[in-house]
């Protein structure tokens, strides 16, 4: 069984679970493409199942990430990558994963107004 994710204008609409066969008789009239997204890639980088060890075998990697409704779809990079979450943050397109413009320091949250990761007690 693979994934696939139904893309119309560039944004991923819904995600199956099919056989590939499946496609072969599949009558669908909506605007859109079928394409095939992995379950265990997640920024460039393909996982073994249900687990968050690399696999060996890195030529499984498919599209950047595991497709979710809301996705953009770039053709161009043959790749998904999820909404972008602030304004100020930034497409990796090695990895299709966002980066915000200041290195996460390991813990806290980002504040959009100061463009800076804060805790509780304010900026880190």
């Amino acid at each position: 069984m693979g994934h696939y994710a139904k893309v119309t204008n560039g944004k991923v609409v819904k995600v199956i679970v099919a056989e590939a066969s499946f496609f072969n008789n599949f009558i669908d009239d909506s605007p859109g493409s079928w394409i095939q997204t992995s379950y265990n890639t997640r920024g460039g980088v393909h996982y073994e199942a249900n687990s968050n060890t690399p696999s060996d075998d890195q030529s499984k990697a498919l599209r950047g990430n595991y497709a979710g409704i809301g996705y953009t779809y770039d053709s161009t990079h043959d790749a998904f990558y999820a909404p972008q979450p602030f304004n100020s943050w930034i497409l990796d397109t090695g990895s299709f994963t966002w980066e915000a413009p200041v290195a996460y320091p390991g813990s806290g949250s980002w504040d959009e107004e100061t463009q800076n990761w804060v805790t509780g007690s304010g900026p880190i």
